[in-house]
């Protein structure tokens, strides 16, 4: 396979289109767009005295807190998302900052929830 480039102009090239300026997302939102996906047959949910919101799997492996004046001891996390790892395959953590859209985290959290199937 031969790749040739072209070196007559250089840099790259865009449109005016492209380079317009964009509107997007930004402000916390309403959390309840993420925490109304769980369901009390399947999640445990505790609010704490400092209005914290704490929601795990019954069998302990899921873990998401929303932490809305943020996460004691942290730079500004909002939200945690964490999953328990196996044996033989790590778990993961992600956190998302006060500020983040909470339907970018419910989009994290629907595919997270989506994934998941009894063992």
């Amino acid at each position: 396979m031969l790749v040739t480039v072209d070196t007559s102009t250089p840099g790259f090239s865009t449109t005016v289109e492209a380079l317009r300026l964009r509107s997007w997302q930004l402000g916390a939102g309403q959390p309840t767009l993420v925490t109304d996906l769980f369901s009390a047959e399947f999640f445990h949910l505790v609010v704490d005295d400092r209005a914290d919101v704490h929601i795990s799997s019954k069998d302990g492996r899921f873990y998401l807190g929303y932490f809305p004046l943020g996460r004691p001891g942290t730079e500004g996390d909002g939200w945690v998302l964490a999953v328990t790892g196996t044996a033989t395959v790590p778990g993961y953590r992600v956190t998302f900052d006060t500020e983040t859209p909470a339907e970018i985290v419910a989009a994290a959290v629907q595919h997270v929830l989506a994934t998941a199937r009894p063992r």
